[in-house]
C-alpha cells in the first residue's frame, strides 16, 4: 500500500508548479504518509503526506544558464529546465544588433551572436507567478553575463 501512495504522490507532484514552492522537478524521499480518510460518496481516500523534493523557484537577482530556444527583433527567449526567461532586446548590450535576414534570425554583436540552441547566462530582473506557472523577465546587459560555450 505504501508503495502505491509513493508512486502516486511522485505521479501527481513531479513537473508540476506552485506559486508558493516553484516548478517540483523530482521527489527525493517520501517523509511521511498520514492517516487516511475516506472522502463521502466517492470511497476514494485522501492522504496528507510530507515529503522532500528538488524545486526550481527563481528570484530577482538569480544568476542562470539558459539556452536561446527563439530570437526575434523584440527580443530573445531561453529556458532553464521549465522556466521560460526573456530577455527584451533593450536588455542587451548596446552592441548587439537585431539581424532579421540571418537564418536563422539573431542578435549579433561584433565579436559574438545570440542565436537558437546557444547557452547565455542571464540575470532575473523579475518574475510573475500564476496559479500554475512562473514567468521570468532577464538581462544580459551586465558584466560576466551573455552567451558563452
Amino acid at each position: 500500500m505504501i508503495e502505491f501512495i509513493n508512486h502516486k504522490l511522485r505521479e501527481d507532484v513531479e513537473g508540476t508548479c506552485t506559486g508558493r514552492y516553484g516548478y517540483i522537478i523530482k521527489v527525493v524521499s517520501v517523509l511521511d504518509v498520514g492517516q487516511g480518510r475516506v472522502m463521502p460518496g466517492t470511497g476514494l481516500a485522501q492522504f496528507h503526506s510530507k515529503y522532500q523534493a528538488i524545486v526550481l523557484k527563481p528570484f530577482k537577482g538569480e544568476v542562470l544558464d539558459a539556452r536561446v530556444t527563439n530570437v526575434n527583433k523584440m527580443g530573445f527567449f531561453a529556458e532553464v529546465g521549465p522556466l521560460n526567461i526573456f530577455v527584451s532586446a533593450h536588455l542587451l548590450p548596446i552592441d548587439y544588433k537585431f539581424q532579421p535576414d540571418a537564418n536563422p534570425p539573431e542578435f549579433a554583436s561584433p565579436t559574438d551572436r545570440l542565436v537558437k540552441g546557444r547557452k547565455v547566462r542571464i540575470r532575473i530582473v523579475g518574475t510573475r507567478v500564476d496559479a500554475n506557472e512562473i514567468f521570468a523577465i532577464g538581462t544580459v546587459k551586465e558584466d560576466y553575463l551573455g552567451p558563452f560555450d
